[in-house]
């Protein structure tokens, strides 16, 4: 699964990577959570351009009856996302990329889980396969915008720490991926596989990433010594 992940690139290198009008300026998150607001990019009508917004993590659809029903929904199994009731129009019609330059997961070792952050080699920024949807409030009357992250098998980088990676989509896919006019699931699908090792790495973080308020620099900083963190995350 993908529970907590990073974005502290520069808004040039965020502009670079998925050809955006406009340099986005986003706050630096070294530990973002559910429920907690991320930057997906999206293109929102056939012909339109792509546009960065920062949507809120746990997927909503629009047929829910309450939100809390998207603090279940922070992943989506890319094997079954096109049948899944749950996602399979955001699937067809509402799939958004999401910005990141890292992510973590967890190894047990005896009783303690210790944190691990995967990243390129060059830290530079990349993109989740995600899908977004609009829920309405109608008792608050307000219009909520959510996202979840598509999860496939481990490549051999993340299979000693887990048996699932998020979905990450190369620059050359982004188009298809965007594109509102391709609803053919035998198009999408081949996207959804394990990304290659070449140019990622993994190394252990202080257990502190374990709490959703600690959100700053060290979070992304390799191991020293960690005593006094909590053992497991939330």
């Amino acid at each position: 699964m993908c529970g907590r992940y990073t974005l502290s690139s520069p808004g040039d290198d965020v502009a670079l990577l998925f050809d955006l009008p406009e340099l986005p300026s986003l706050p630096p998150r070294y530990n973002l959570a559910p429920t907690q607001e991320g930057a997906v990019v999206r293109v929102t009508h056939p012909g339109g351009s792509r546009q960065l917004d920062l949507l809120r993590w746990g997927l909503i659809p629009y047929w829910a009856k309450e939100a809390a029903i998207g603090n279940r929904m922070i992943n989506a199994r890319a094997e079954s996302v096109a049948e899944k009731p749950a996602y399979r129009w955001s699937f067809k019609k509402k799939r958004c990329l999401v910005a990141a330059d890292g992510f973590y997961e967890w190894k047990k070792e005896g009783k303690l889980k210790q944190p691990f952050l995967i990243r390129r080699q060059d830290g530079k920024p990349f993109a989740f396969a995600g899908l977004w949807d609009t829920w309405h409030d109608r008792e608050r009357e307000e219009r909520i915008e959510t996202f979840t992250i598509l999860t496939t098998d481990a490549n051999d980088l993340l299979r000693p720490l887990h048996n699932r990676m998020p979905v990450i989509v190369d620059p050359e896919n982004f188009d298809l991926w965007l594109d509102p006019k391709v609803e053919d699931a035998a198009k999408l699908q081949p996207l959804l596989v394990p990304h290659a090792v070449d140019g990622f790495e993994a190394y252990p973080v202080s257990r502190a990433v374990n709490s959703p308020a600690h959100d700053e620099p060290d979070c992304i900083e390799p191991l020293v010594a960690d005593r006094s963190a909590p053992a497991n995350p939330e």
